[in-house]
């Protein structure tokens, strides 16, 4: 290593520990990696672990994974990539606001849905219901980083981004804030991807609804609008800003909101499970993608010589290698895959010519 180069990441993590607020974690303080590497020349190690996300084929996929809505035709429609986007962007204000570590709360942003299946979270259900064992993305989005990116050497992250990918979610009643403490991240950065999380898909889901027809913003809960503001620009700054404030009133201990604020959140996230997330209209083709993935299961594991990873075969059995397979698919490829193994084409017999 160039002893200038070394200097230049040093002088980095000596600004960190000069501006950043005494809760925040600091690069040069890391719990470390599952092994142990010569450190970057110029890049502490979380600006590291957020470039090493952002160059992974997971992170690609997810451009061609649902949201919402399965392969919208609209071109201004989210895609598990562009919602990743927009939680990495309210994350980052939230922890630049709090002089928290910036690139570890990106990070940690950029990583939480790499597991993500194909047909967002019917997906998950259908692969849940079909592997023997539970699944569940923000594990599979561990498991992505630690063992199957980088040809199955994993990205070697550090722990703290590591501990943030794994307890991200909250699920359909899980707390955005105020969870038990082993329920959430141990960092207050990965706290704050889990609130920009539901910040996100709470507005932008509204967004997409209406635009498609599922929703019309007059049947929106008048009180969390009242509460929260009309449009989805309000709403999110309003979140934000009632997350800063409560989270420095409260010492910065952890993340925090205000109760009407957050009642209000709460109240809009179980209005769209019940009008869009398990709306029939919304998710009349995901039955569709049950039967896609019910297929693909059975298929691959019956030819996994063709479809499967041997390493995982041999090291965890052909369950975990087509878990893997088709978690990591995206909506098309296991359409187009189900066609090509299930849908016969016309038989196209020799040119004759008469």
């Amino acid at each position: 290593m160039n002893a200038a180069s070394s200097k230049i990441r040093e002088q980095l993590e000596a600004r960190e520990r000069e501006l950043l607020a005494p809760q925040a974690a600091k690069s040069a303080n890391t719990r470390g990696r599952l092994r142990v590497e010569k450190e970057d020349p110029i890049r502490p190690a979380f600006q590291r672990d957020r470039d090493r996300i952002v160059h992974t084929k997971a992170f690609r996929r997810l451009k061609h994974k649902t949201q919402v809505f399965f392969s919208p035709a609209g071109d201004h429609y989210r895609t598990r990539l562009t919602h990743t986007l927009e939680v990495a962007q309210i994350a980052r204000t939230i922890a630049k606001v709090l002089r928290l570590h910036e690139e570890l709360t990106e990070a940690i942003a950029l990583g939480h849905d790499l597991g993500h299946t194909p047909f967002g979270h019917a997906g998950e259900r259908v692969l849940n219901e079909l592997a023997p064992r539970e699944f569940n993305h923000y594990e599979q989005s561990l498991r992505i980083v630690d063992v199957l990116e980088n040809n199955h050497q994993g990205l070697n992250l550090t722990w703290e981004v590591r501990d943030g990918i794994a307890r991200h979610s909250k699920g359909k009643n899980g707390m955005p804030v105020g969870a038990p403490p082993e329920q959430r991240a141990s960092t207050i950065e990965g706290q704050v991807a889990r609130v920009a999380d539901i910040v996100a898909y709470v507005n932008h889901d509204i967004d997409d609804a209406v635009r498609a027809g599922i929703l019309n913003e007059g049947s929106l809960p008048t009180s969390a609008l009242e509460r929260l503001g009309r449009s989805s620009s309000e709403r999110i700054g309003n979140l934000v800003s009632d997350v800063v404030h409560q989270t420095i009133e409260g010492g910065m201990t952890e993340i925090r909101m205000s109760d009407p604020v957050l009642g209000a959140l709460l109240e809009l996230r179980s209005f769209l499970f019940e009008a869009v997330y398990e709306n029939q209209i919304a998710t009349a083709e995901f039955a569709k993608a049950a039967g896609i993935l019910g297929g693909l299961w059975e298929k691959v594991r019956q030819r996994p010589e063709e479809f499967l990873d041997t390493r995982t075969i041999a090291a965890e059995g052909v369950d975990v290698a087509a878990q893997d397979f088709l978690a990591g698919m995206t909506d098309r490829y296991a359409v187009d895959l189900f066609e090509r193994l299930f849908i016969p084409k016309p038989w196209v017999g020799p040119r004759v010519v008469y």
